[in-house]
C-alpha cells in the first residue's frame, strides 16, 4: 500500500515536471517569435516584397494584388535603386552632413520601404481630399523610424561593414577578426534568448541620439528621393494611339497658411502632395500599410528606469514626454526606489494577457464586408456631393456650403475606415494567438496608456468587444449578477442610472432578446444594436446565454472585463479633496438607494434656467427667443461633456463647441448662425448651473490655478510630485523656431524654449494635477488587485476584472480611494512650493468641509 502511495506520488511529480518542461519550451518559442517580430520586421516586409517581384515576373500576378501593394511594388526596386546609388555616390562629408547624413546606415532596400510605408500612412491617416502631408511632419517621422531601425540593429550592422571593409593590413584583420567573434556570439545568444546579454552588448556599441536635425535632414533627402522615382498611371485607354499618361506619384510643393488677423504677413509651409490615383481605393487596403509591430507575445520587460522596460528591442520609453527634456531629465534622475509603485502598477498592467474574441471579430467581419455602417461601424460609402439646381445667388452660397460640409464629411469617413482597418488587421493577426499583452507607460501625468496604438482596450467600442482575457474563470453565483448588471450597463440608454436589482430585471425582462442577440446576431431580431455599446453588448450576451443554457450556470467560464466605472471621477476627486458632504453626495462618495446622476441634476438646473428666461420679453431680453428655442431640447446627453470637463478646465469657447456638436446632432436648428448663438447662450447657462453646484470643487480649481500663476510668474513651470513618487513637469514653454537647410527646402522646426507660457501654465495646473491623482488612484488599485490574485486592467477612472472577482476589486478600489485621500494632498503639495520657492507668497488653503470619507466604503455606486 505504501509502495502504491510512493509511486502515485512519483507519477504526479513527472507529470508536475513535464507540464513544467512544456510551458518553458511553450515561452522559449513565444519569445523567439517576439524577439523576431522586434528585431527583423523590416527585413521581413523587404522579402515580401522581393518575393512579390518574383511572383509578378514568374506568374504575371500584379493585376490581383490589393491596390496598395501594386502602388508599393512598383516604387519599390526605382526608390531602392535611387537610395543605393545616392549611398554609393562620392560626396564630401560636409555635403553629406548638411543634406543627407546617415544615408547609409541601413540597406538601401530596407530604407525605401520604411519611407514608403511612413508616407503612405500619415497620408492615408490625413483624408481624401487633404491628399498632402507637410514636410516637416513627413521627414522627422521617416527620419525617426529610420534611426529606430538602425539602433536595433546596430551592432548587427556594424559587424557586416567591418566584413566589407577587410583590407590587408594586420590590424583591421584583428579587429575583424574580433568582430566577427563577437558577432557569432550575439547570434548565439539570440538562438537562446539570452536578451540581457546582447542588449549589454547592443548598448556598448549605441551611439547618441541623431536630433531632430539630423532626422529631417534624411527625411528630406529620402522623401526627394521618392518624389524623383515614385510614379502612377491611370488604366490604359483602348486607343492604340493614345500615349500612357505616367505622371509623378508625389509633388512637392509649398502651400500658404492661414493669415493672422491684422496680419499681413504670409506664411508657406511645404507639403508631399500625392496624385489623385495613389488615393483611389486607399481606404480599402490600409491593411497593407500595417507595420508590423504588433502586441507582445510573452509578458513584457519589467520596468527598472527611464528606457528599461516594455518591449525586448523595440525602443521603450517610460513616458511619453513630447520632448520636453525638463520632463524627462526629472524621471531620469529620480532615485529607483521611489518610482516603485509606479513600475509595479505598470508591470501589472503589462503582465494581463488578452486574447481576440473570435465569434465578436467574426461578426465584425460580415457587417464591415457589408459596408458597415451599423454596430458603431463606419459607413464605407461616402456621402454624395451636391449638385447645383440653380444659378440664383442665394442658392449657389447654400450649394457651396453644402459642398464643403459634404467633403469634410468624406474626409472623415475616409480617416475612420483607416483606422478601422488598422484595427482589423490587428485582430486578423492575432485571432489565432492564445493570448498577448500591452506594454504600457505613461503621459507626463501619470495616466497609463498601452504602447501599441491601434487595437487595445483603451479605444472604441470596436476594439473593446473584440478584445477579451485570456485566462478564462467560473462565473459563480456573484459574478453571474455582475454579468447581467453590466450587460445592462452596456444597454444604456438610461438603464444604466437604475439601481443594481432594477439593472438586473431589464435583463430578466429580455432573456429571449438575449439569446436571440447570442444565437443569430445578424439574421435575428438584432436587440443588441439598440445598445449604446452595441459590440460589448453582444459579447455579454453571448457569456449570458452560455450561462443561461448550462444545467450549472455558476461553472461556466467567462472571458468577459466587468466594468466599474467612477461616477464623474474628476469631480468625485474633487469632493474628496474638498470634503464637501453635498459635492460628495451628488458624485456617488455617499451610499444611496440608485446612482446620483449629475448630469441628470445639471440637466434639470439648465432646463429650469431656460424656461425661466423663454417666459420674459424678447424686447428687453434678447436671449428669450433663444430660450424658446431651446426648450425640449436639454437633456442629460446635451450637457455630459461640458460637465465631464469642466473640472478639466474647459473654457467657455470648448463647452459651446461641445454643445454646438450636440444640438446639430438633434437636428432641429438648420440655420447656422442661429445655432451658433444658441450654443453660446447654452454654454453660459450650464457653465453658470455647475458653478451653483459644485462650489467648493471650483474654489480648489481656483486655488491651484492661482498658485499655478504665482510660480509661472517667475518664469517656472508648475513642478510637483504624485502620491506614488512620479515628478511631472508641466511642458507648457514657448517654443522657438529653429530653421535648418534640407535638399528639399528649408525647414523650421520647433524647439521647447526657456520662456514658460503663464496663461497654459496656469489653465492646466488643476487638470492635470487631478489626472496625476486619478492616474494614481488606478495603479495603487492595480497592485493591490495583483496582490489579491486578480487579473485588472484599468482605463482612467474605469477599472476591470472578472465577473467573479467584481466584489472583491470594488472593496479594493474603496480602501486604496480612502487610503489616498487620507493623505494631506493639498498640504504637501503647497508646503513643496512653499520649500521649492520660499521667496514667492502662495495663497492659503480654503476650509475643507467635514465629509467622512470612509462614507466611500460603504457606498455601493462609488464605482459602479
Amino acid at each position: 500500500m505504501n509502495s502504491l502511495f510512493v509511486r502515485a506520488k512519483q507519477v504526479k511529480w513527472v507529470r508536475r515536471e513535464f507540464r513544467e518542461i512544456e510551458r518553458r519550451k511553450r515561452y522559449a518559442m513565444l519569445r523567439r517569435r517576439q524577439i523576431k517580430a522586434e528585431t527583423e520586421a523590416w527585413e521581413q516586409m523587404v522579402e515580401e516584397y522581393r518575393e512579390l517581384e518574383r511572383e509578378m515576373c514568374e506568374k504575371k500576378l500584379a493585376p490581383n494584388l490589393p491596390y496598395v501593394k501594386k502602388l508599393l511594388l512598383g516604387w519599390f526596386e526605382p526608390l531602392r535603386q535611387a537610395i543605393e546609388k545616392e549611398q554609393n555616390a562620392e560626396m564630401t562629408q560636409k555635403h553629406r552632413t548638411a543634406y543627407a547624413p546617415h544615408i547609409d546606415s541601413l540597406p538601401a532596400d530596407k530604407m525605401a520601404v520604411i519611407v514608403m510605408h511612413k508616407l503612405m500612412g500619415l497620408l492615408m491617416m490625413g483624408g481624401k481630399e487633404e491628399r498632402c502631408v507637410q514636410v516637416v511632419q513627413a521627414a522627422v517621422q521617416i527620419g525617426m523610424a529610420v534611426e529606430n531601425e538602425v539602433r536595433i540593429h546596430n551592432f548587427m550592422e556594424k559587424t557586416k561593414k567591418h566584413q566589407k571593409h577587410i583590407t590587408g593590413a594586420q590590424g583591421q584583420e584583428d579587429m575583424s577578426r574580433e568582430t566577427m567573434i563577437l558577432r557569432k556570439r550575439v547570434k548565439s545568444l539570440i538562438k537562446r534568448n539570452r536578451v540581457v546579454e546582447v542588449r549589454k552588448l547592443m548598448q556598448s556599441e549605441e551611439p547618441e541620439s541623431w536630433g531632430r536635425d539630423t532626422q529631417a535632414k534624411l527625411g528630406c533627402r529620402l522623401l526627394e528621393l521618392l518624389t524623383e522615382t515614385a510614379y502612377v498611371q491611370p488604366p490604359v485607354d483602348q486607343s492604340a494611339d493614345t500615349p500612357p499618361d505616367i505622371r509623378p506619384a508625389f509633388r512637392h510643393v509649398f502651400r500658404i497658411a492661414t493669415r493672422d488677423p491684422g496680419k499681413n504677413i504670409v506664411k508657406k509651409y511645404g507639403v508631399i502632395e500625392c496624385d489623385p490615383l495613389v488615393v483611389v481605393g486607399v481606404d480599402r487596403t490600409v491593411k497593407q500599410m500595417m507595420i508590423p509591430y504588433v502586441p507582445m507575445l510573452v509578458p513584457p520587460k519589467k520596468w527598472r528606469g527611464y528606457d528599461k522596460g516594455g518591449y525586448l528591442y523595440l525602443p521603450s520609453y517610460l513616458m511619453r514626454t513630447h520632448g520636453s527634456r525638463r520632463q524627462q531629465d526629472a524621471v531620469r534622475s529620480v532615485p529607483v526606489k521611489q518610482m516603485q509603485q509606479v513600475y509595479e502598477a505598470l508591470d501589472t498592467l503589462g503582465n494581463t494577457k488578452w486574447r481576440v474574441n473570435k465569434r465578436i471579430l467574426s461578426v465584425v467581419e460580415n457587417i464591415w464586408a457589408g459596408g458597415g455602417n451599423i454596430a458603431g461601424l463606419v459607413d464605407r460609402k461616402d456621402v454624395p456631393i451636391p449638385e447645383l439646381q440653380s444659378d440664383d445667388i442665394m442658392e449657389l452660397k447654400r450649394w457651396k456650403w453644402r459642398v464643403r460640409k459634404a467633403k469634410k464629411i468624406n474626409q472623415e469617413l475616409h480617416s475612420q475606415r483607416c483606422d478601422t482597418e488598422l484595427k482589423l488587421s490587428v485582430a486578423r493577426k492575432l485571432k489565432d494567438e492564445e493570448g498577448f499583452y500591452y506594454p504600457h507607460n505613461l503621459d507626463f501625468r501619470g495616466r497609463a496608456y498601452p504602447m501599441h496604438p491601434h487595437l487595445n482596450h483603451l479605444s472604441s467600442d470596436l476594439c473593446r468587444g473584440i478584445l477579451e482575457f485570456a485566462e478564462g474563470r467560473p462565473l459563480g453565483k456573484s459574478g453571474l449578477r455582475w454579468l447581467k448588471v453590466h450587460l445592462a450597463s452596456l444597454y444604456a440608454g438610461g438603464i444604466e442610472k437604475l439601481c443594481y436589482d432594477a439593472r438586473i430585471e431589464f435583463v430578466e425582462n429580455h432573456i429571449d432578446d438575449i439569446l436571440d442577440s447570442a444565437h443569430n446576431p445578424l439574421n435575428g431580431n438584432r436587440w443588441w444594436l439598440n445598445a449604446e455599446d452595441p459590440l460589448q453588448c453582444l459579447a455579454a450576451c453571448i457569456n449570458l446565454s452560455e450561462a443561461l443554457k448550462s444545467p450549472s450556470p455558476h461553472t461556466v467560464i467567462s472571458h468577459l472585463p466587468i466594468h466599474q466605472d467612477g461616477s464623474c471621477n474628476g469631480l468625485q476627486h474633487y469632493a474628496a479633496l474638498g470634503r464637501d458632504s453635498m459635492e460628495a453626495a451628488a458624485v456617488n462618495l455617499v451610499a444611496g438607494e440608485k446612482p446620483a446622476d449629475v448630469y441628470t441634476e445639471i440637466a434639470l438646473r439648465v432646463d429650469h434656467i431656460i424656461r425661466g428666461d423663454s417666459t420674459k420679453d424678447p424686447a428687453t431680453d434678447p436671449n428669450a427667443l433663444l430660450a424658446k428655442l431651446l426648450i425640449d431640447q436639454v437633456d442629460r446627453k446635451l450637457v455630459k461633456q461640458t460637465v465631464m470637463t469642466s473640472v478639466y478646465g474647459v473654457t467657455y469657447v470648448g463647452a459651446r463647441e461641445q454643445i454646438k456638436r450636440r444640438l446639430e446632432e438633434k437636428g432641429l436648428i438648420d440655420d447656422d448662425k442661429l445655432l451658433f448663438t444658441a450654443s453660446c447662450y447654452a454654454a453660459k447657462v450650464t457653465l453658470a448651473a455647475l458653478g451653483e453646484l459644485f462650489q467648493a470643487a471650483r474654489g480648489t480649481m481656483t486655488w491651484l490655478g492661482d498658485c499655478a500663476k504665482v510660480i509661472a510668474s517667475e518664469n517656472q513651470p508648475v513642478r510637483w510630485t504624485t502620491p506614488l513618487g512620479l515628478p511631472v513637469v508641466q511642458p507648457y514653454f514657448k517654443t522657438q523656431r529653429h530653421v535648418i537647410r534640407t535638399s528639399l527646402q528649408v525647414l523650421a522646426l520647433q524647439r521647447e524654449g526657456d520662456a514658460v507660457e503663464v496663461r497654459k501654465q496656469r489653465t492646466a495646473f488643476p487638470p492635470n494635477f487631478v489626472h496625476s491623482l486619478d492616474g494614481s488612484h488606478m495603479m495603487m488599485t492595480a497592485v493591490a488587485c495583483r496582490d489579491a490574485g486578480l487579473h485588472f486592467a484599468g482605463v482612467h477612472d474605469s477599472f476591470w476584472t472578472h465577473a467573479c472577482d467584481v466584489d472583491q476589486m470594488n472593496r479594493i478600489l474603496r480602501e486604496k480611494f480612502v487610503e489616498l485621500y487620507s493623505m494631506p494632498i493639498l498640504e504637501d503639495l503647497l508646503e513643496s512650493f512653499q520649500e521649492s520657492y520660499p521667496a514667492l507668497t502662495f495663497p492659503p488653503l480654503q476650509k475643507r468641509g467635514d465629509f467622512d470619507l470612509r462614507e466611500v466604503l460603504e457606498s455601493p455606486y462609488f464605482f459602479n
